[in-house]
Order: C-alpha cells, then structure tokens, then sequence
C-alpha cells in the first residue's frame, strides 16, 4: 500500500487539475496537510478533508463539489461569490474546460490519488441532499420534491424572509436606500394585481400560492376572491392561519392539492409565480391547458417563471439534487411558444433578471447576519446548502445564465376579443406609480 504524500498534496493537486483543465487554476488551493499554492491574490478553496476529493473521483462535477461544500469538507478563504465570480469568470476568458477524462487522465488521476491516499469507498451522499423515488412527475413524487424545499419549516422561511414572506424575484420600482426588500415585494405583488386588472368580486386562482402574499395582497387591496393552491402542508397551514387573523375567511380559500386536480373553472384571472419550473418539460403542455381549462374567456393569465438558455436548461445538479429535486428551466422563448400552443394569446413578457440579483442578495445577507440562528434551526449542513444556492444563484441571474420573466397572457373570447386596451398607453397607465 503506498504512503499518503505529506506536505505537498496543494501541489500535487494543482499540477494534475492544471493538466486536466487545460490552464492554470484561477484559485489558490490550500489542503489539509497544511500545503498551499497558486496565486496569492486569488480567493483561497481549502481543502479540509481527503473525502473532498473521494467524492470528486465518484462523482466528477458540480454534484461532487457541491457534496463537499456542504459537508464542510471543502470550503473557500473568504468571500464564497468572489471565489465562484473569479472560477466561472477564467472558465470563460482563459477557456478552462471541465474535466472529459482519457483512459491515461483517469490512470494519472488514480495514481495522484493513491499517492495522496485519497482512494476508498464511494461516500454516502450527504443528508441534505433530496432522495426522490417513483416516476418523474408523478403525483407522490411530486408532492415529495415540493415538500423537500417548501416542508423545510416555517420557522426557517420566516427567518429568511421579509415580512411579507414572499419567495420570489421583487420589483425594486425605487432605488432609493429607503426601499426594502419587503418594498420590492410589495410592488411585485401590486404590479401582478394590476396586470391582472383585478377588481372586488374578481375570481382570482393562485396555483402555487406558497405563503400566501399574493393571495393576501389580492384580497386585501383588490378584494378579489382567491382560491390558493398548494402542494406544501406547511404552507397552506400558515396562509390558512393568516386568512383567520386577517378576517379573509369569506374571500379566501386554501386548498391543498396537485395542480392537475382542480376542478371548475371560469376565474377571472390565474396566477402562478415561480411555481411552473416545478411542472416538469414532458408535462408543462398539460400545465399549460389547464391554465386555459380553468381562466375564463377573456381572462388573464399571469405566469411569473425562472428561466436558462438553450445551451443549458434544466435546473443544474446541484438544485435539483438539493433545492428544488425535478426542477426544469428552458429558454423563454419556448414558454412563450407553449402556451400560445394551449390556446393562450402571450400579451406581453417582462424580464426581471437584475431584480433577482437585488431579492436573492437580500436573502443571503439575512442569511449570514442570522447565520448562528439558522445553523441551531437546520443545522450547518442545511446552513451551507442555502448560503451555497444563494450565492450561486445571484451570480448566474448578475451573469445572464439563469433569468425570470413575467409573462401576462389572454384567453381569447368570441370573435378572438382580448378584453385588453387597445393602445400600450391605457394598458401601462397607473403601472408606472407602484
């Protein structure tokens, strides 16, 4: 058996890793025998445990080093979006590649490890990481990924969230330094209520109502009548809750079920925010028909959705293994194209990317100034996850890899009639003054 190599694995690991990605690394690296090189003005990865780079042998990629992320086993010096700015920043200007391994790189690679005595068995995945079972899609196993995320706890997304506890992209219609993240979602939920021309008495379905900010809002200011959705025990407890303090009883009802079990129709408006990223590719079709099915004629649908290019849909492995298990982002185009497809007429689109810089960046401020909270609430695992996806999301909105959209579409009524206005002037007018 050979010996582990000591005092110089940073070394060691950087030559082969330099080899592999064709350059030299963008990071310093220190390891855990106390070894360290690279640059010295660049963010610091450190290497706290050998099982780091067993996982990396397992499972090459992003779920490996998201795996030891989380774990503790592999951490960053400092800033963990400087560190992740600076990787992604020299994989696209110095051409980096990921690792596609020869017979003769994986032979190097097993050597280098032996060397370090970093060859065992296959570590346990992590306890965080979502454990889905039965088709993709099905009832059980949806109801199981949107309870993996949303069934964290209340306690967790009342810590993390503003008061509205809205957990979606804001509108930041201000930049003044007095306007909150809890302004944002405010104007956000406003600017959906008035896209969806609501009025006192209007039927209002919010399919994926989460905590309830949307409904609430719309009953409370608009006096809509809203039937909220949810697949998430835990959150339709707490907007039922909300409903009861606030005296909604008589136009709010709470419901919670698969979207593909509602029944009736005729509402006058749906919405659905950052819920249809959840739906699946093979089954969005049949999403979009029951928006259709269940918004009458010359009703609005507003569907406010995450999206990513067509170079890279999906979610990325590391959400789907961790956040939110299925997800599936695609271009906006091809939304757009889907839902006309269901008989829908696509009024108008809205891109709020940077605003989701500005929401998620919020959300991971309050994360490390409660970080001592969170960690006694869900433990650091669970902590790392989140500061993880945080970060990691902000950047790819800051860099254009992953974008949200609104997107506000007709169910055309006799004769092709809209209900809308007819000119974009009357149909923007009191939009401007959130």
């Amino acid at each position: 058996m050979s010996t582990p190599a000591r005092g110089r694995a940073a070394h060691r690991l950087a030559a082969l890793a330099e080899d592999l990605l064709g350059g030299p690394l963008p990071v310093r690296l220190r390891a855990w025998d106390g070894s360290e090189t690279g640059p010295a003005d660049a963010p610091v990865a450190v290497l706290r445990s050998r099982r780091a780079l067993r996982r990396l042998l397992w499972q090459p990629g992003e779920l490996g080093l998201a795996q030891a992320y989380v774990t503790g086993e592999l951490d960053v010096d400092g800033d963990l979006g400087q560190a992740l700015r600076t990787v992604w920043a020299a994989q696209r200007e110095r051409g980096l590649r990921p690792p596609r391994l020869t017979p003769a790189d994986r032979a190097r690679a097993v050597t280098t490890a032996a060397r370090l005595g970093v060859i065992g068995p296959r570590p346990a995945p992590p306890a965080s990481q979502a454990r889905l079972r039965g088709g993709l899609h099905s009832r059980a196993r949806d109801r199981a990924a949107i309870s993996h995320h949303y069934d964290l706890s209340n306690d967790f997304y009342a810590l993390l969230l503003d008061e509205t506890m809205a957990y979606s992209c804001g509108y930041w219609a201000d930049d003044g330094p007095g306007f909150t993240a809890a302004d944002a979602q405010r104007a956000k939920l406003e600017l959906i209520c008035r896209k969806l021309a609501l009025r006192p008495g209007a039927r209002l379905l919010d399919i994926g109502c989460g905590w309830g900010s949307l409904t609430l809002h719309a009953a409370e200011r608009h006096g809509a009548l809203v039937t909220a959705v949810t697949l998430a025990r835990e959150q339709a407890a707490y907007v039922r809750e909300q409903v009861r303090e606030r005296g909604l009883d008589e136009r709010v009802e709470v419901i919670c079920q698969d979207y593909r079990d509602i029944e009736g129709g005729g509402y006058d408006a749906v919405s659905t925010v950052e819920m249809g990223e959840h739906v699946g590719d093979a089954e969005y079709p049949a999403f979009t028909a029951a928006l259709h099915r269940l918004v009458r004629p010359c009703g609005r649908v507003l569907v406010q959705q995450m999206s990513r290019g067509p170079v890279a849909p999906g979610g990325g492995a590391f959400i789907e293994a961790y956040i939110a298990p299925d997800m599936h982002m695609r271009p906006l185009g091809e939304t757009v194209t889907l839902l006309q497809g269901a008989g829908l007429e696509v009024r108008h689109t809205e891109s709020l990317r940077e605003h989701y810089v500005r929401s998620v960046g919020a959300w991971h401020r309050t994360l490390e100034d409660r970080w001592d909270a969170f960690v006694r609430l869900t433990g650091e695992e669970t902590a790392r996850v989140w500061r993880l996806y945080l970060v990691g999301g902000a950047l790819a909105f800051e860099e254009g890899r992953m974008g949200v959209d609104q997107i506000l579409s007709v169910r055309p009524g006799p004769g092709g009639d809209s209900g809308m206005p007819a000119t974009t002037h009357q149909w923007y007018e009191g939009l401007e003054k959130l």
